[in-house]
């Protein structure tokens, strides 16, 4: 099984982030959690990416062109 990239984009006008696990071309569908993110799902119905609103807290600017993710590893369940 080869290597997948993750894709992570900001958007400074809208003042979301992006994260994508497979090609954005997929999205078929999108759902909303209710905590400010939005699922984006292929036509299978599997998350392929999410969309985090409001990125940045209200009065803060991007004037870095990087910033800090907190990520972790999760093994999944044995069905």
């Amino acid at each position: 099984m080869g290597k997948k990239k993750v894709k992570i984009f900001y958007d400074p006008i809208g003042n979301t982030m992006s994260v994508w696990f497979d090609d954005p071309k997929k999205e078929h569908i999108c759902e909303e959690t209710g905590a400010e993110v939005i699922l984006v799902k292929d036509k299978k119905g599997k998350v392929i990416g999410f969309e985090k609103l409001n990125f940045l807290a209200r009065g803060s600017s991007a004037k870095k062109s990087s910033f800090p993710i907190k990520t972790q590893v999760l093994r999944a369940k044995a069905a």
